[in-house]
């Protein structure tokens, strides 16, 4: 059954990416200042909120573990968190792409939605080493719980800092002023946003499911060499082993 959930959202998740990224080539107007190179904005723009809420999704978790210390919702909080740092990896790559073709440079400081963007990144870049240095496994899941905890509840104050802060040039996608996007540049946008959604979705059921596959298949190499031999093999092997 869970099979089957997988593979239908893996098909949703392919079917809505298709059709998002189809509109955005043959539908998206061109930005009449960036032109061609705006385009990269959706995909840049949702993958850096997916991951950011991913992080908070990671943080959620991470109190359920703490309340009831499941190891699922462990599990659960660092898969959440793993594969929202590797969506900030592209959100970072995408970013300086696009600053270099619109702005001229690979990266501006003065930004602060740029460097709130980062520093995030950094702190939970360091949520690995954290959890690694912690050789037993109970404390590993409380220490590194309590710090997605704390990052998480940092993720939206940064994120009501930036909003409150003046912009230097970065644009403002939901900007209420100023007119905001342009009805088939939201409609676009929307649909781009739950495809990578679904994406980072789809990616984290994977790793779980490989997680389970693998700690069952640990647990069963585990039980058959625990287990005695059967009655009577060493007998039937050892005369055969004395002969030869």
């Amino acid at each position: 059954m869970q099979g089957n959930s997988l593979r239908n959202i893996t098909i949703l998740t392919a079917l809505l990416l298709g059709v998002g990224f189809s509109l955005v080539f043959f539908y998206a107007p061109l930005d009449a200042d960036q032109g061609f190179i705006q385009k990269i904005f959706y995909l840049h723009v949702p993958l850096a909120i997916v991951a950011l809420v991913g992080f908070i999704v990671g943080g959620v978790h991470a109190i359920r573990y703490l309340r009831t210390n499941d190891p699922v919702h462990d599990a659960r909080s660092y898969v959440a968190i793993h594969m929202s740092v590797i969506f900030g990896v592209a959100v970072l790559i995408t970013g300086a792409i696009w600053a270099k073709a619109s702005w001229g440079v690979w990266w501006e400081w003065r930004e602060p939605t740029l460097v709130s963007f980062l520093i995030v990144f950094l702190l939970y870049a360091t949520y690995y080493p954290l959890r690694y240095a912690i050789p037993e496994r109970d404390r590993q899941a409380r220490y590194a719980s309590v710090f997605a905890v704390t990052a998480g509840a940092f993720v939206p104050l940064n994120f009501i800092a930036v909003r409150l802060a003046e912009s230097f040039i970065h644009p403002r996608t939901f900007a209420t002023a100023n007119g905001g996007l342009p009805p088939k540049m939201q409609l676009v946008f929307w649909i781009c946003l739950i495809a990578i959604g679904l994406l980072w979705y789809t990616l984290v059921r994977f790793e779980l499911t490989a997680k389970r596959t693998r700690g069952q298949l640990s647990r069963l190499r585990r039980a058959l060499d625990d287990s005695p031999p059967p009655t009577g093999t060493a007998a039937r092997i050892a005369p055969g082993a004395a002969a030869r």
